[in-house]
C-alpha cells in the first residue's frame, strides 16, 4: 500500500490501483481539475477496501460519509462536487449525450480491454485475439472523427478525453498497435492529451515506467 498527499483539505481519499485503465480515468480527473486528495495504491482484492466496498474494486472514493465505487458515478460527482474546470457539459442535452458515449465506451471498449489486459494467469488467447482485431478496426472506423477537433467531438478538453486517454496509453500493451498512416488523427490526438501537464501528473511511477515510450519518441 502507498501513500501520497497526506491529509488533504478536501477531503477525498482515493483508492486506486497502480496501473489501471479505471483508476488513471478519476486520478486524471483529480489532476485535471487541480484537486489535492489522499491517494491509497492497493493490489487487487484489498482488505482495507473489501470491507468499505462490497465489490471490492478499485477505483474507489470516499469523502466524509460518501462511498463510491463506480467509476462514471465518481468522476460526475468530483465535477458536481468541485466546480473549478468543469469537465462534464451543462445543458441537459450535452450532458445527456456525454453520459450515452460514456455507456458505449464502458460497453464496448472497456470490454475489450479488460480481456487485452488480464493478467497473463487468467489470460485467454483466443478471446485476446478477437478482442484485438475489434479494437483495431474500431479505431480504424473512427479515425476519421479525431481530425476535425482537437479533442474528441469538441473544441473543449472534457470528461471524454479523461476516459480515452488511459485507454489510448495502453493500446500498444494489449497488442494493438494501429498502422501510422491510417490512424494519423488518433495519434496526434494522443500527443495533444499525453503532453498535458495534469495527465502526467495522474500518472503513478508504475504507469511512467510502463508507457515511457510514448513520451520519448513524440
Amino acid at each position: 500500500m502507498h501513500l501520497e498527499n497526506a491529509a488533504p483539505p478536501q477531503g477525498i481519499t482515493l483508492y486506486s490501483h497502480a496501473d489501471d485503465f479505471r483508476s488513471h480515468w478519476i486520478r486524471y480527473v483529480l489532476a485535471e481539475k487541480q484537486i489535492k486528495y489522499h491517494h491509497i495504491i492497493v493490489e487487487d482484492h484489498n482488505e482495507d477496501v473489501a470491507n468499505l466496498n462490497p465489490y471490492n474494486q478499485v477505483p474507489m472514493l470516499v469523502e466524509n460519509q460518501l462511498k463510491l465505487f463506480n467509476s462514471a458515478i465518481m468522476s460526475e460527482y468530483i465535477d458536481d462536487r468541485y466546480r473549478q474546470n468543469k469537465l462534464y457539459a451543462d445543458t441537459p442535452a450535452a450532458r445527456a449525450e456525454q453520459r450515452q458515449y460514456i455507456w458505449r465506451f464502458e460497453q464496448d471498449w472497456f470490454k475489450l480491454a479488460d480481456q487485452m489486459l488480464n493478467h497473463p494467469d487468467t489470460l485467454n488467447r483466443q478471446a485476446q485475439q478477437k478482442a484485438q482485431i475489434e479494437m483495431r478496426n474500431t479505431l480504424l472506423s473512427l479515425s476519421p472523427l479525431f481530425q476535425h477537433y482537437p479533442y474528441f467531438m469538441s473544441e473543449h478538453f472534457t470528461i471524454l478525453d479523461c476516459i480515452l486517454a488511459p485507454i489510448f496509453i495502453r493500446l500498444v500493451h494489449m497488442g494493438n498497435v494501429v498502422p501510422l498512416q491510417q490512424s494519423r488523427p488518433i495519434l496526434l490526438y494522443c500527443q495533444r492529451i499525453f503532453n498535458r501537464p495534469a495527465f502526467l501528473k495522474s500518472m503513478t511511477h508504475e504507469e511512467k515506467n510502463r508507457y515511457q515510450d510514448f513520451f520519448v519518441h513524440q
